[in-house]
């Protein structure tokens, strides 16, 4: 079967002074507009307006990352899914499931990586076993339990 092509968005083009901004976001999200302003030569005006063409444009989020253990959830994992058929529809079920937070299709091993954030290993073993593993088209799973979280971020930079 032919793959369901995403919806088109227009394209946004990034230039030097959007590239900063996102940078600047990057480095501290709640930075203000007028302190952006000032550091890529912009009024406070013409940098909500560029934000607000990013976020529509599907080119960034703002987003506040939470640490799970610290709101009480006790268990993060990442779950390698294999897959029979379509991997889209798959794809799409868990990722409607409210405890994951990443889907990937790859390729290798596994056809899905789905992170997961549960409150307890019981809560874990019940999405596990009673809602991925009962989608249509989930051949195998394989769970990677997360003892330590050493380092995760999101200011790579804009190419």
């Amino acid at each position: 079967m032919a793959r369901t092509p995403r919806p088109a968005r227009p394209a946004v083009h990034l230039d030097d002074v959007s590239k900063a901004i996102i940078e600047q976001l990057q480095q501290d999200g709640r930075r203000s507009y007028a302190a952006i302003g000032k550091v890529v030569g912009l009024s406070e005006a013409a940098v909500r307006q560029r934000v607000q063409r990013l976020i529509e444009g599907g080119v960034m989020q703002v987003v506040a990352v939470t640490d799970p253990l610290e709101l009480g959830f006790a268990r993060q994992a990442m779950v390698g899914i294999r897959v029979t058929g379509q991997l889209e529809p798959v794809a799409e079920a868990i990722g409607a499931l409210e405890e994951v937070d990443y889907v990937v299709v790859t390729a290798g091993s596994y056809d899905l990586l789905v992170e997961v954030v549960c409150e307890s290993d019981e809560h874990l073993l019940e999405l596990i076993s009673d809602r991925i593993r009962t989608i249509d088209g989930v051949a195998t799973t394989e769970t990677f339990m997360y003892l330590s979280l050493r380092k995760q971020t999101y200011s790579w930079g804009v190419r």
